[in-house]
Order: structure tokens, then C-alpha cells, then sequence
């Protein structure tokens, strides 16, 4: 399996080399040249796997350059830090079916790809004998949980930009109170997008990048989307294991990653039926999908604070599907973008769009109302995030398919929004208790380019 750019610029590279380059050096986003098919067949034989052997079948029909010993010996430590022996176990409520992808040890989804992530690097940089300074944006989750992948490793060093004060406060804990010595926290006077925005003017100054060896942990990584792939035919092995059913999934979005990872698993021939993508306020994906309109606007601040983006990361790989593989298109769509604010579609674009996905935008009341009232019916605590996902999948998904909703992260992480949901703390969990009182260590600065670059060239050892 080889892999290209989005925007042309490179030869085809493995994929160990892709993982180490993150975001591509012509600017683009890796993706591989094919996806590997799954026949029916194939896939039944896969209804009793457990999920690390699950992963195995999926990931290993991208990896052709890491022994088939070494990789499943690296997904079997990944997943091994999780609380649930299903890993992302499926509960059943209320005519909805909730994919919780929180047991990993940030209690987010994230920690399904990242915990991979960071033993795939360490694999790798042991086997080169190399050093690798990761550097990523966070809304939140990303953060915390590519710290918790990476954190004492060796050859790693990582720097983790969020917006200053516009994260939940477990979200800034769990990034803050690691202190190892290989991990620095930078909080933003700004948006998620002023952190995406610098780290990707990082990535894309070649020289820069070569000499201070810049890795990628957002889901500009290509093994993130990867990672996240399997989720999809997990679900959707335990869903029908009681018969063929027609089966959606709801996914509360804001960077089009995790709903990426849904679209490549259909592309490899899972035969699901609707993506739905779920918005929060912050909704140029439901304007995309619903009226054309991708066009940038100001960010909201939300009680789903992990969705408070505007400029969608993985969008990208997307389109260059969308434009049927035209690095060309693609390059000029972003160039329309950066001068106009926006980019537009034509007439038979949009009607390919709208066979991928529908798209619903949920608002901070509906959010509220949905944790509520799903609690009240069922005594299953949602988080915002997943509450959007739950609301959407009411509002447009039919009650004869099974509605698989993605549960993102763990109700404790937004106790806030929780309580004045349902008038009561959610239970914290010890992981999230233990983070009380500890030290803490963030560097706080303005959304300035230079300076970022001045305090990792600092601390890069």
C-alpha cells in the first residue's frame, strides 16, 4: 500500500513514511492510492474477532512495510490501556444504539487512534534510531489525548496548542497536569483555528520541518483516520448479530475526521446506509452539505467545545474524492478559499454530496434539551457532544434502520453542561477525581507565529 497527496506534489511513499510526515511536504493531506475491498464474506468471518484482532484485519490491509507480528503486537498494547474489554463497547437505548468510544485513559475517542499513534511512532524512531518533535492543535480532546499516547517516550518530544480558556476545565487538566519532561502545553489567546492555522504555517515551511524532524498527532496523520476505521466495523459487526439490518451512523463533527474514518470503511464496502454528520453552532459542514455554502465564519463558543471549528482538517481529503482525484481541483479550491473566504460547488458536486451524507446543526438548547430528556427516558448520561449526535439521529435518521450514534466522550468531561442539562453532576470517574490538586505546567501566549516558534526552538533540547 502506497500513499499520495491530495495536492499531487509528492511520489508515492509507505506507509511508515507517511506517518512520519503527517501533513504532506507539498502541503497536502496523505491518503492511500486504493482501499482495500471487504466482501461480505470476509466480513462475516470477522463477527467473533475481539477488537484488537479486529484492528489487526483493518489496518494491516493498509501497513506494508511493518511485519504482521510487530503490528499486531503494537495494537494489542495499544487497546490494552482501556477500561472495557470490548474496547468501544454498543449500548442499546431507546430505539438509538450508543457506540461509546470513551474507555481509553482520556476518557475521549481520541484515545483510540492516539494510543496507536504513539506506539507506532516509538516503533518506528526505534528502528531508525531518529528524534521526532511532534507539534498539534487541540479544541480539547486531541491534546490531552496525544499527551497521554506519547508521554515518556523516547525520541519524542510534543508540543500541544488549545485556545486559552476555551477548552472544558477536565479537558485543560488532562493536558496541563503532565509534567514529563518531553511534554510542553502552549494555551492561545485565540481560537482552535489561530492554533490549527500556526501549526500547519510550521509544517509547511519545509526547512523548519526537516531540521527540528516536526511529526503530526491531528488528524491530519493519516494513521489517526486509519485508526478510527475500525470503530465502524466493530459497530456494525455487533449491531446485525442478530440479522441483516440496515444500519446509520450519527457523528457529531467539527475537523470531518471521525466521519472521514466512516466514509473509508463504506468506501472499503461496509454496507451501512446514512452518515449522518451532526453540528454543533459552529456548522460550515451542515451548511456544505445542506445548501453548498462552505464559506468561513467567526467560531462560537458552545457547550461542545471540541466541535468549535470553522476550517474542517480532514475536509480536504474529502474533496479530493469529491473532484474524482484531481490533485489540480483541489489545490485550487483551497486557493478560492484563502481569497475569498469560501468555496463553491457546482450543481452535480452537490448531488454527490448529498448520496455521502445529510447533515443536521444542533444549538446549545438542543444540546441541553437532548441530555435532559435522553436521561430522563433512559438513565444513560450523554455528553454535548454526543448529545448532538443523538439529536440528529432522531431528527433525520428513519426509526427502521438502526441509528448508531457515536458517543464521543465521557459525560464527566463537561460536568457543567451536564449539570445544568439535568440538574445533577455527572458521576466523575477516578481518573478524572485524581487530576484535582496536582501540579501543573503551561506556557499561556498570544496567537503569534514567532512566538510559538521562539518557545519550541527553546525546548526542543
Amino acid at each position: 500500500m502506497r500513499y499520495i497527496s491530495t495536492r499531487g506534489g509528492i511520489q508515492p511513499i509507505s506507509f511508515k513514511d507517511a506517518v512520519m510526515m503527517g501533513l504532506a511536504t507539498d502541503g497536502g493531506l496523505l491518503l492511500p492510492e486504493a482501499y482495500p475491498q471487504i466482501s461480505p464474506e470476509q466480513l462475516d468471518a470477522w463477527r467473533k474477532l475481539s477488537y484488537p484482532q479486529l484492528a489487526f484485519q483493518v489496518i494491516s490491509r493498509f501497513v506494508g512495510d511493518i511485519p504482521a507480528n510487530d503490528l499486531q503486537a503494537i495494537i494489542e498494547r495499544s487497546y490494552a490501556t482501556f477500561t472495557h474489554p470490548e474496547v468501544t463497547p454498543v449500548i442499546h437505548k431507546d430505539g438509538v444504539y450508543i457506540l461509546e468510544l470513551f474507555h481509553g485513559v482520556t476518557l475521549a475517542f481520541k484515545d483510540v487512534a492516539l494510543q496507536f499513534l504513539g506506539n507506532i511512532f516509538e516503533y518506528i524512531l526505534a528502528e531508525r534510531g531518529e528524534h521526532l518533535n511532534i507539534i498539534g492543535a487541540t479544541s480539547g480532546d486531541t491534546g490531552s489525548a496525544a499527551i497521554h499516547g506519547v508521554r515518556g517516550k523516547n525520541g519524542i518530544n510534543i508540543f500541544i496548542l488549545h485556545p486559552h480558556g476555551k477548552t472544558s476545565p477536565v479537558q485543560a487538566l488532562q493536558m496541563t497536569t503532565v509534567t514529563d519532561a518531553n511534554v510542553h502545553n502552549i494555551a492561545i489567546r485565540g481560537t482552535f483555528d489561530d492554533c490549527q492555522d500556526m501549526v500547519k504555517a510550521l509544517f509547511n515551511d519545509l526547512d523548519f520541518k526537516e531540521q527540528y524532524s516536526l511529526g503530526a498527532v491531528n488528524s491530519i496523520n493519516w494513521a489517526r483516520v486509519l485508526a478510527q476505521v475500525v470503530y465502524y466495523f466493530y459497530a456494525w459487526l455487533r449491531v446485525t448479530e442478530d440479522g441483516d439490518k440496515s444500519v446509520s451512523f450519527s457523528v457529531p463533527t467539527g475537523n470531518f475526521g471521525d466521519i472521514f474514518a466512516g466514509y473509508v470503511a463504506k468506501r472499503m464496502g461496509l454496507p451501512m446506509g446514512t452518515l449522518l454528520l451532526a453540528t454543533n453552532e459552529n456548522n460550515i459542514l451542515t451548511r456544505f452539505v445542506n445548501d453548498g455554502d462552505y464559506s468561513l465564519a467567526n467560531v462560537v463558543s458552545t457547550a461542545s467545545p471540541s466541535m468549535d471549528i470553522q476550517l474542517a482538517s480532514n475536509f480536504e481529503r474529502y474533496l479530493f474524492h469529491l473532484y474524482n482525484e484531481d490533485s489540480s481541483r483541489v489545490r485550487a479550491a483551497f486557493g478560492e478559499l484563502k481569497s475569498q473566504g469560501r468555496i463553491n460547488f457546482s450543481a452535480d458536486e452537490m448531488e454527490r454530496v448529498r448520496a455521502d451524507f445529510c447533515s443536521a446543526s444542533v444549538d446549545q438548547a438542543g444540546t441541553l434539551a437532548t441530555i435532559g430528556d435522553f436521561y430522563r427516558e433512559t438513565g444513560y448520561l450523554l455528553d454535548p457532544h454526543t448529545a448532538v449526535g443523538v439529536r440528529a439521529a432522531l431528527k433525520l435518521l428513519p426509526v427502521d434502520t438502526a441509528r448508531v450514534c457515536l458517543a464521543t466522550a465521557h459525560p464527566a468531561k463537561f460536568g457543567e453542561a451536564v449539570e445544568r442539562a439535568v440538574g445533577a453532576p455527572a458521576p466523575v470517574p477516578e481518573a478524572i477525581e485524581a487530576l484535582t490538586g496536582l501540579p501543573t505546567r503551561c506556557e499561556v501566549m498570544d496567537a503569534d507565529l514567532e512566538q510559538v516558534r521562539a518557545f519550541f526552538v527553546a525546548h526542543v533540547g
